[in-house]
Formats: structure tokens, sequence, C-alpha cells
């Protein structure tokens, strides 16, 4: 009987051990970083600037909605007569937007208005920019989280 006594203690601080080193483990794990939220950056080849901002308040799920992207030189100069190829969608869920958005309209400035984008459900998705112009093709990715 003490024998037996004396297995299941042992058992007992055993699993107590191994609980207080997973927990150890897991609470001192580092977390996996989010996707970079910023709003403004390099194209990948750094031949532009480029912000996104939302033309009319955050975007919401289901809804259609415009951005405005500005587009400048290294040097900060605005940047005319863009092209862009516009495109996007949810990397974890490997499939792309629900619409087809587009440039329609330069605003002056360097500034171009994008519209029919739609986030059909909440969770991370990406814009995509293509952008052509006199210094050259290139291209950025924007994060977003809805």
């Amino acid at each position: 009987m003490a024998s037996t006594l004396r297995l299941i203690v042992g058992a007992v601080g055993l699993v107590a051990l191994a609980i207080g080193f997973l927990a150890a483990v897991y609470l001192t794990a580092p977390v996996a970083p989010g996707p970079d939220l910023a709003r403004s950056k390099s194209t990948s080849k750094g031949l532009y600037s480029l912000s996104i901002a939302p033309e009319a308040g955050e975007p919401q799920q289901g809804q259609m909605h415009a951005w405005v992207i500005t587009v400048k030189t290294r040097q900060g100069a605005p940047v005319e007569d863009v092209r862009f190829a516009v495109g996007g969608g949810m990397p974890k869920h490997s499939h792309g937007l629900p619409t087809n958005p587009e440039a329609t309209a330069y605003l002056g400035e360097g500034r171009y208005r994008i519209e029919g984008v739609k986030f059909s459900m909440p969770g991370w998705w990406q814009l995509k920019f293509g952008i052509t112009a006199a210094a050259g093709a290139d291209e950025a990715i924007f994060n977003l989280v809805l």
C-alpha cells in the first residue's frame, strides 16, 4: 500500500513538473508579429513612395468603398501619369478580393482615387498595387485588418 501511494505521489509530482515546464515555455515564448499595418511605404524596388487612405472613413466589411493612393518619387515629388494594377485578397484564406478595383480619377498632387474595393469578411486583407510611371514599374503591398 505504501509503495502504491509513493508511485501515485511520484506520478502526480512528475505531471505537475511537466505542466509547470510547459506553462513556463508557453508564457515566455515570443509572440508572433502581426502584419505590418503601415499605410505609407516605399515600393519594393524603392522607385516610389506610396501612401493609402480610405476616402470616407475606415472601410466596413461588405461595403464598397474607395481609397486614395498618393504616389511620390523617392525625393518627394508627386508622380503623374501613373498606370495601376490593383489586386489583393486574404493571404491566410488564399483568395482574392471579391471585386476588381481600379484607378478612376487623378486628384492632383500625385493622388489617385481607387474605386471598387470591398472586403467580404473580417480578418487580414492585403491591397496590392502595381505602379508603372516614368521611373519604371514597381509594386507595394499594404496589409489591413478588419
